[in-house]
Parts: C-alpha cells; sequence; structure tokens
C-alpha cells in the first residue's frame, strides 16, 4: 500500500464516519474508495465493515446525552439488529451479491420517500392509535429486515432505520438518531464478528477506516447533535436520494 493509497482510505474513513453520525450510508464513501484502489469487492466490503465498526461506537458516544432513557427501546429493537446482522453477514459469505441488487436502490428510495413524509405519516398512525414509544411490531420487523441489509451492505442503513424509527417511535428525531446509531452498531459489530471469524480481512485497511471513522464520528456527533429536527430530516431526504440514484445507475 502506498502513503496516497494510505491517504486516501483514512480521509475516506474520516468522511464515512462523519456522515454515518448524522444520516448514514458512510460505506458508499469508503466501499468505492477501496475499489477504485483495486481491492475486490468481498474483500473490500467485508474490510469496510471492521473498520467501520469503531466509528458506529464513537457515533454512539458522541449521541450518549441523546440515549438516556432508552434502554428498554434498544435492548427490544437491538436484540432485531443482532438477528439481522448475523443472517446478512452470513447471506453475504453464501450468496452472490446480484440476489440483492435489483432491490437496494428501490429500498433506499422507499425510506426516503417515508422520510419526506414522515409527519404525516406519524400522524396518520398516531390518529390510529399505532404510533407508540417504543414502536410496535411492524418496526420490530423492519429493524430486523434493516439488519440483514446492514449486515449484507449496509449503505444507506441508517437512513433506512432513521426512517422507520421517526415514522413508528412517538420522540424527538435527534433522541431517535442516536437510537439509530446504536442498532447500527450492533448489526455492524455482529457482522463484523461473523467476518472475522469466516473470512480474510485486510487489517491495514479496517485498521485505516477505523482511524478515520473514529474521528469523524465525533465530528459528526459535535455537528449533528445540533441540527434542528427539520433541517436533520432535510438532510437525511437528500442524503438518501442521492444513494438509490447512485446505485440505481451504478448497479442498472
Amino acid at each position: 500500500m502506498t502513503p496516497w493509497a494510505a491517504l486516501a482510505i483514512f480521509a475516506a474513513g474520516l468522511a464515512a464516519g462523519t456522515v454515518n453520525v448524522i444520516v448514514g450510508s458512510g460505506s458508499l464513501i469508503t466501499f468505492p474508495t477501496l475499489l477504485a484502489l483495486g481491492y475486490p469487492p468481498v474483500l473490500a466490503n467485508v474490510s469496510n465493515n471492521v473498520g467501520l465498526v469503531p466509528g458506529s461506537g464513537s457515533a454512539v458516544v458522541a449521541y450518549r446525552r441523546e440515549m438516556e432513557g432508552q434502554r428498554p427501546r434498544l435492548v427490544k429493537l437491538g436484540a432485531a439488529s443482532l438477528t439481522g446482522g448475523i443472517t446478512g453477514a452470513v447471506l453475504l459469505l453464501a450468496l452472490p451479491s446480484s440476489v440483492f441488487k435489483a432491490a437496494i436502490p428501490a429500498l433506499v428510495l422507499l425510506a426516503t420517500v417515508l422520510m419526506a413524509v414522515q409527519p404525516r405519516v406519524s400522524a396518520w398512525l398516531a390518529a390510529r392509535g399505532e404510533r407508540q414509544v417504543h414502536g410496535g411490531a411492524p418496526l420490530l420487523v423492519g429493524v430486523f429486515l434493516t439488519g440483514i441489509y446492514g449486515g449484507y451492505f449496509g449503505a444507506a442503513q441508517g437512513v433506512i432505520l432513521i426512517s422507520l424509527l421517526a415514522i413508528f417511535i412517538d420522540d424527538d428525531l435527534q433522541r431517535l438518531n442516536g437510537t439509530k446509531n446504536a442498532l447500527a452498531l450492533l448489526v455492524n459489530g455482529v457482522a463484523a464478528i461473523v467476518f472475522v471469524l469466516s473470512t480474510h480481512i485486510d487489517w491495514s485497511v479496517a485498521a485505516l477506516i477505523a482511524a478515520g471513522s473514529i474521528v469523524g464520528g465525533q465530528l459528526g456527533g459535535h455537528y449533528g447533535r445540533r441540527l434542528r429536527a427539520d433541517i436533520l430530516r432535510v438532510c437525511i431526504v437528500v442524503v438518501g436520494l442521492g444513494v438509490s440514484i447512485a446505485l440505481f445507475v451504478e448497479w442498472h
């Protein structure tokens, strides 16, 4: 690895860690960077996942104030994320990537649209008595499925999670962003364990991404926590649209 390649990977990790805290989709920065540098897709994916785990931990630390009082919620949803993350990681090692390629851009776009209309959808669910403090069965299923996606690929996992949480849970958007970061950490962490035990990891790549994403997690937390809910929602929608378009163009 050349010094310039190492610098590029560290910078990509820094940017991804920052973006992941606020919105999600940081893998769309690190993963293409690794591909451009000549790393095989599966090796790039698993090394990227392992490298971003410390950044997810940094994001949780940055949002620790917003997560106060959320333990019951995190225990319930965290179990779904862990199970989904393990399933997705196993599928990545067992199935060809083409299995999910067709569905992922549409999935991200759907989550983005739901986030854009979230206030109206939430009001409709509240009127029906289906919006709860910890979310009901539909949210639990959605978090599990998102965990599968996150363990398998993970780009824009945060966009999908925050959209689901904001629709089904009656709470402040910044507190839900903290929940999103914790669930993403669980998914990425358990998937990383599966990868470390089952396949080859490029540890130099993972270490550079980890170093950058830890710093990025603190930067993203510092500025992201200060965004008003409406501005945060706009950021999520803009990034989600960009991600879905980019994935559709790349894979079709």
